[in-house]
């Protein structure tokens, strides 16, 4: 059985946020242990109960929630450091509103865990409940409507807010082209990289090791059954493995004869500083008709991603830097929609990589052919706001026999092969997004 990482760990790989998370979250002592985290060394052949791939907010979560359900012998492995992928560049954004009920409903089971974060898991997520608006063209406000209704059935706090009235929650707002908006007052943004390692500092209190610098180079099946993981630094047995890789899951999936037409594509986000005269704060915002969203950055900047088609790239070789060209789209849609912001300074932006499935929906499910192998794959960059719920989940299902927070069948790897893609009959015009949101 494997115990706690060993007390100190000299390489191990220091990053900004993991300094500033520790010093603010974590206890004197907890410090001088590094949490249980361990930058990989070689060791000997180990065994585990159960093994997770994938140090983002999802995989944390679920190391969070196995221990949660009494699993001591949990291993995380990353090949890097922890939210060095998705989770780390993503926007955060945090709010319920989908044009389906069943991610709705991951999104308002886990907005319960980032309200209640510290009680619940410990540290600080960053969560902050600046609200949520949702804008559509004039032509989709029957879906709208319908969206809302589901979302208030099921528990959601949400209503819908006429034109007329949304200068109230969005100073300076141009609204010529909007049909309707949906306003949620509990919704806002969280720190993705704090969410992250506070999972996983939760994890590691209760025993789990997490080792980052360490990657899975293939899970090993025999008989049909999962029974160990390789990695860089030698073999883990173990009967499960949780496979949430990110854009890095096809190397893992392809040996196993899995596909599931998975592509990793580059997505890009933009800083923009507060133009003179302009409100100071505003709430979340995704506006479909412009096919962008936005939300606060510190005291006095914005974040905002833009729709723009991206293309597929490598997760090992990719520009991580923003494009002149994506900061320029980025404007002309902030300003159609906020003209002060025609004249507001750009102070930055990155670029990271989602993976997309074929319908633009997550894959969670257990993959019938392998006993003992569950996935997460296909984030299609929405999961970030998802992720305490998906990890509970998987959690459930594993320890359990089945997921008791939500039903997961949606989710299905097998949808694709039945010829069932994911089709949300009340979209706003674009099933299929390539953007962070």
């Amino acid at each position: 059985m494997l115990g706690r990482s060993p007390e100190s760990s000299a390489s191990f790989r220091n990053s900004d946020c993991f300094r500033k998370y520790f010093r603010k979250n974590m206890t004197p002592g907890w410090v001088a242990s590094r949490a249980g985290f361990c930058h990989h060394r070689r060791t000997a052949m180990a065994t585990a109960d159960v093994v997770v791939v994938g140090g983002g907010a999802n995989g944390t979560s679920t190391a969070f929630h196995l221990t949660r359900l009494g699993v001591r012998n949990v291993v995380l492995l990353e090949r890097h450091w922890l939210a060095a992928g998705a989770t780390g560049k993503s926007g955060s954004l945090v709010r319920m509103h989908y044009t389906n009920e069943h991610e709705s409903r991951l999104a308002f089971e886990s907005l319960k865990v980032f309200q209640g974060f510290h009680a619940e898991v410990g540290g600080d997520c960053g969560f902050e409940p600046v609200g949520f608006v949702q804008l559509v063209g004039r032509s989709y406000a029957d879906q709208l409507r319908r969206n809302v209704a589901m979302q208030q059935r099921i528990g959601i706090k949400t209503e819908l807010v006429s034109p007329e009235d949304l200068p109230r929650l969005l100073p300076g707002v141009t609204m010529d082209d909007v049909g309707g908006a949906a306003w949620e007052p509990e919704s806002g943004y969280a720190d993705p990289n704090a969410t992250a390692f506070a999972f996983a500092a939760a994890a590691a209190r209760a025993g789990a090791r997490i080792e980052t610098g360490r990657e899975v180079t293939r899970v090993v099946v025999e008989g049909g059954r999962v029974v160990a993981v390789e990695t860089q630094g030698g073999r883990i047995a173990t009967p499960v493995v949780v496979l949430v890789p990110g854009a890095w899951a096809r190397p893992l999936l392809e040996p196993l004869g899995l596909d599931f037409g998975l592509l990793p594509y580059r997505v890009q986000i933009a800083i923009f500083r507060w133009p003179p005269g302009m409100a100071r704060g505003h709430p979340v915002v995704i506006d479909a008709v412009h096919k962008s969203w936005m939300r606060p950055e510190g005291s006095a900047g914005t974040l905002i991603g833009v729709e723009l088609g991206a293309g597929h790239a490598d997760p090992d070789r990719y520009n991580e830097s923003v494009d002149p060209e994506y900061v320029a789209h980025c404007r002309e849609r902030l300003s159609a929609r906020f003209p002060a912001f025609a004249s507001a300074t750009m102070r930055g932006g990155w670029a990271g990589m989602i993976m997309m499935s074929p319908d633009g929906r997550p894959i969670i499910d257990r993959i019938r052919s392998i006993d003992g192998l569950y996935v997460m794959l296909g984030d299609s960059g929405t999961s970030f706001k998802t992720s305490p719920a998906i990890g509970r989940c998987l959690a459930e299902w594993i320890v359990e026999g089945r997921s008791h927070t939500v039903d997961l069948t949606p989710f299905r790897a097998t949808r694709f092969a039945e010829g069932q893609p994911w089709i949300d009959e009340s979209n706003y015009g674009r099933e299929r997004l390539t953007i962070s949101r």
